[in-house]
């Protein structure tokens, strides 16, 4: 297998950052995007270099913020102009609010779509000119158990979530003909410092309006790893393993790729058994088979 060339949002830690690894590892040309590369991130950067390099592997670390823009196009348009091409991108960059959903502002959902949908979202529509020209390409879009179920307080990250699986999905049947993949990989609950910086809502009233009901997200952050079985913990690195067998399969992937920690099972994948013949039914009843 030749190695591909992948570029990796949200880089600097969690799921991203594994993979990242696991890909050059494998033997691909990696590109681990993040922001403030030559400040906060310094250290993460030299952190996955040295790491590859230790392996007798090589990684790049480009600066690139998904919530702007001319930061993702011209990252990419540098990326394209330094190897030639994009095969894959990894859409993992996100975060995680946990609160109650009414005390988030529209400014503050705003700022939470800008990274986990819109992100994405940008990312895609810079690196799909250039793998429609070359007639082949995978987009990896992360999302989450709660991209397909909703558990009380994570309303505002649900929805990003389920936004974004119906983003993919689209592209999915869209690209087709193209020879381009469009897939979803669905974590389960790993550890990760996504609870930990939570980003909090920002309607101090309504807070106070919710009284007892309101203290219940702090109670999540608190206890978000309790519970584990300390012998044998949730290992991240199977997210990262997922996403690079992804990566390199030889026959059409799957849509959905659900990936839980050791013993958990939330019914994802059941629910995604279960909705796929009734969507595959509506699409053929328009005539458009040929997409699935």
């Amino acid at each position: 297998m030749s190695g591909k060339v992948v570029v990796v949002t949200g880089a600097s830690s969690g799921f991203g950052k594994l993979t990242v690894l696991e890909l050059a590892r494998r033997g691909h040309t990696v590109v681990a995007t993040m922001r403030d590369v030559e400040g906060r991130n310094a250290t993460v950067r030299s952190e996955l270099i040295d790491a590859a390099k230790a392996e007798g592997h090589e990684l790049q670390v480009h600066e690139m913020d998904v919530a702007d823009e001319a930061s993702v196009n011209s990252a990419i348009d540098q990326l394209v102009k330094q190897h030639g091409k994009i095969d894959v991108l990894v859409n993992n960059a996100g975060l995680m609010p946990v609160g109650v959903t009414e005390a988030y502002t529209v400014a503050d959902i705003e700022r939470l779509f800008a990274v986990n949908f819109f992100g994405a979202v940008r990312a895609d529509r810079a690196v799909l000119p250039h793998m429609r020209a070359a007639g082949s390409g995978l987009l990896v879009h992360v999302t989450s158990l709660m991209g397909r179920v909703v558990f009380p307080f994570f309303g505002t990250y649900s929805a990003s979530k389920f936004a974004l699986e119906g983003l993919a999905e689209a592209y999915r049947y869209e690209l087709k003909s193209f020879g381009i993949d469009s897939i979803i990989v669905e974590p389960g609950p790993f550890p990760s410092n996504l609870i930990s910086s939570s980003p909090e809502p920002s309607d101090q009233a309504v807070l106070a309006s919710y009284a007892e009901v309101a203290a219940i997200p702090g109670q999540i952050k608190a206890h978000a790893n309790d519970g584990q079985d300390e012998a044998n913990p949730p290992r991240p690195q199977r997210v990262a393993d997922a996403i690079s067998d992804l990566v390199e399969a030889t026959e059409r992937r799957p849509l959905r790729t659900v990936v839980m920690p050791e013993g958990l099972d939330f019914g994802v994948h059941r629910l995604n058994e279960a909705v796929r013949p009734i969507q595959n039914e509506m699409l053929t009843s328009f005539g458009m088979s040929e997409m699935l």
